[in-house]
Formats: C-alpha cells, structure tokens, sequence
C-alpha cells in the first residue's frame, strides 16, 4: 500500500472539541509518528502538529473528521517524497 508523509496542523478554539479529537487521533494512531501540542493560553486556543505516513485517503479522511468537530479546524502539508 503506498503511503504519504505529511504533517498535519490543527487549531482548537473549542475546548469541547478535544476530547473527540484525541479519539479520532488515537483511531489513526498506526499512522501517526509524532505530535506535539501547544496550548496558547493567552488566546485560549490549541495548536497541534501530527507527522502522520499514512494512505492520502486516511490522512484526508482524518483531516475531514477534525474539520467538522465543533470549534477545530485542520490543514494538511504533504511531502514530495516519502512514498513507498
């Protein structure tokens, strides 16, 4: 199955909204090879970067999911090479 390397970034405005994401990401999880979280507690928002290799339809797929979680919104950066 050929994979692609991409970095996902995801804000969150809405506290409510993170519990259902880290579901979602934890679904994912085989893909995922790392994240890091930063909480921007003077804007009161959350910022996350997911370096995911996974299939484009599970990466665009998971993107999807968090773009209609309430308060989240996501952007997908995709890599030229990484394929296999």
């Amino acid at each position: 199955m050929e994979t692609r390397v991409a970095v996902m970034s995801i804000i969150v405005e809405d506290p409510a909204s993170v519990q259902e994401m880290n579901e979602l990401l934890h679904q994912y999880g085989d893909y995922v090879i790392g994240r890091m979280g930063i909480p921007y507690r003077k804007k009161g928002i959350n910022i996350i970067s997911i370096a995911l290799d996974a299939p484009q339809d599970a990466i665009s797929a998971l993107s999807g999911k968090i773009g209609k979680l309430s308060g989240a919104s996501s952007k997908v950066a995709y890599s030229n090479t990484g394929k296999k």
